[in-house]
């Protein structure tokens, strides 16, 4: 299962770094980076990086594994 799982990330990332914004997950996961980075402007317990980099992460996993 995790090897499927890392495969099809690594296929999803060179898809994105090759196709750029004409790539469908490019964009969702770039808006889930900036929503993660507005709750950690809002949020005291999260800081603006940690924010950005969650909603990348949970973005990314739920276009790899929807």
């Amino acid at each position: 299962m995790s090897n499927d799982f890392v495969a099809d990330a690594k296929t999803e990332i060179s898809g994105m770094a090759k196709d750029g914004m004409r790539h469908p997950s490019t964009k969702p996961v770039l808006l889930g980076g900036a929503v993660g980075a507005a709750a950690g402007l809002l949020l005291p317990v999260l800081s603006i990086p940690a924010g950005l980099v969650i909603g990348l992460g949970v973005m990314f996993y739920k276009r790899v594994r929807p």
